[in-house]
Parts: structure tokens; C-alpha cells; sequence
């Protein structure tokens, strides 16, 4: 990705068979149409808002796409606020405010009723999940209300700006088109929650599965193609910036049959820090070679009676 205005990638989306994707930062909210194939820039659109620190994109339940203006890293906004982009018709901005003061958040998700649930971006403790009790009408502030918290699973995938403590803050979130899996993505991984009956909060206490994204320099986009493939991008900083695919991760994450091979590894994470002994392979082999002597020396037995 080499367009400027994607420097400082943040948010993806796909909406209406199209991928979106925005930066953070900037006097107005914009976001811009991608060519998945050459990665260019091939349409825009934008909203007449001055917004404050946008971080993630979303998409709603009528192909809308959301705007979280929700980043407050000296935690000082007395609100936050998403604004929606529909598919037709002007752009709408609704206020939001915590119950407990400000926070940092980088994710943000779409119920199947249209409520925004923000994630925040948490160093040291468990990540907060807010949700508006009913869909957010007018500019507000609409309250959010706690409805959880999830803390991510340790990693040794490595990338990103801040080494280790990056690996467990949430940097954005995603959810399948067909919504049985959202995702929560850290600097480092992306982790698939398998979700039932359309209840993404409770989907977060799950386990996830994880799908390590290495050597991002700032990973904090992704996004679900409609063929259940994940997308992932980071902040450029400096050099060519690049979109990753990771094919069949919908399938993997909600255990459905005939998911293609990812191209980065997925496993679980209680697999993740356990490596393989040195004598287990050998072990192994020579536990198969001693069942087949076994077996060899049964069957002439049996012959020979």
C-alpha cells in the first residue's frame, strides 16, 4: 500500500463487496475504497466532522460504515463518539460517554441491532467492553454501559512498536460477514471468538483461537472478506505498507469443515507457549516401529497356528 493518505492505516472494512479502509488522525473523517488486487486507492468518501482521534472502522447491520472516534491516549474527553456513514444519505455523529471516566479504545464493533461495543486499549489489566443500551439516536451523548472485560491470552509473536506489553493490548476488532466470529487484534495476533446466537459480549469470554501476524510494524486494522477471509494491516512508518490474507479463518474459528489453510499458523492458545520436547519425535517414532514389530509378530503366529 503506497497511497500517502494510508500512512497511518487503522481501520478496515468490507461494506457492499467493497474494502475500506482510513487513517487515524486528520481534520476530517475519511475513508477510502481499496483495490484488493493492487492495493490502490480507487474511490473516497467523507464526512463533513472534525473528529477528534479516529482509530477503528465498522460495519453495521444495513451495510453502514462506523467511524470510532473513540482514541483519548492522555484520557481527557469528556466524550467519544461514532460516526456513521450509510450507504445513502448524510453522515450522522452520535456522543458517547463511559460510566467510570475516560479510556483509551482502538476497537470498535456492530451488534446485529446496530449498538456500538467498544474495547478499550488497556496496558497491564483487562480490557473493558462497552455497549449502548439501545441504538444511539441524535448527537447525545449516549451513555455506555460495562458489560464485560476480556484479557487477551500471552504471545510470543513477534512485531510491533512495543514489544511484549503490545501483545496483549486491543488494537482493533472485527466481525464476520455472516457474524459467527469476531475478532480482537493486538500488535501482534488477531484471536477469533467463535460467536452463538448473535451475542458478541458473551463470545468474549470465550477461548479464542489465535492467528499470529508477525512482524507488523503497527498492527491495528482488520476486517473479514466475505469468502471468511481475514485482513490484516499495520501503520507503514515509514516503508511500503502491506495488506495480509489470511484465507478460511472464518471456518477455522467456528469449526466448520472445508477451510482452506491460513497462511500464518493458527492454533490455540493453550499450544502457544508449550514448545515440542527434543525427544518426543524420536520417541514417537520408535513407539510406531515397536507397534509394528508387534503386529508383524502376531500375525505369523497366527500363521503358524
Amino acid at each position: 500500500m503506497e497511497d500517502p493518505r494510508l500512512a497511518e492505516l487503522s481501520g478496515l472494512a468490507v461494506a457492499s463487496n467493497a474494502l475500506w479502509a482510513m487513517s487515524d488522525g486528520g481534520t476530517r473523517v475519511e475513508l477510502h475504497q481499496i483495490d484488493p488486487d493492487t492495493c490502490a486507492v480507487v474511490d473516497s468518501r467523507s464526512a463533513g466532522v472534525n473528529p477528534f482521534d479516529p482509530e477503528d472502522l465498522a460495519v453495521g447491520p444495513d451495510e453502514s460504515l462506523w467511524v470510532a472516534d473513540i482514541g483519548d491516549n492522555e484520557l481527557s474527553r469528556d466524550t467519544v463518539a461514532v460516526v456513521v456513514l450509510p450507504p445513502q444519505g448524510e453522515s450522522r455523529l452520535h456522543r458517547l460517554t463511559y460510566p467510570d471516566g475516560p479510556h483509551d479504545a482502538e476497537a470498535l464493533l456492530i451488534d446485529a441491532r446496530g449498538r456500538p461495543v467498544v474495547i478499550t486499549k488497556e496496558v497491564g489489566r483487562p480490557a473493558g467492553v462497552y455497549r449502548t443500551a439501545q441504538v444511539p439516536e441524535g448527537a447525545g451523548p449516549t451513555p455506555l454501559i460495562r458489560v464485560g472485560e476480556v484479557t487477551l491470552p500471552s504471545s510470543d509473536t513477534q512485531g510491533g512498536p512495543v514489544g511484549e506489553i503490545g501483545s496483549r493490548v486491543v488494537t482493533g476488532a472485527a466481525v464476520s460477514v455472516d457474524g459467527s466470529v469476531v475478532a480482537l487484534r493486538t500488535y501482534t495476533d488477531a484471536w477469533l471468538y467463535p460467536v452463538s446466537r448473535g451475542d458478541f459480549v458473551g463470545a468474549l469470554s470465550g477461548t479464542p483461537v489465535r492467528v499470529p501476524l508477525p512482524d507488523e510494524p503497527q498492527g491495528e486494522a482488520l476486517a473479514f472478506d466475505r469468502d471468511g477471509t481475514l485482513l490484516s494491516g499495520s501503520e507503514s512508518r515509514g516503508t511500503t505498507g502491506e495488506l495480509r490474507a489470511v484465507p478460511g479463518a472464518v471456518a477455522l474459528a467456528a469449526g466448520r469443515p472445508g477451510a482452506n489453510g491460513p497462511s500464518a499458523p493458527v492454533r490455540a492458545p493453550e499450544a502457544a507457549d508449550e514448545p515440542t520436547p527434543p525427544w518426543l519425535p524420536a520417541a514417537l517414532g520408535g513407539g510406531a516401529v515397536a507397534g509394528v514389530l508387534l503386529m508383524l509378530a502376531g500375525a505369523i503366529a497366527l500363521r503358524r497356528r
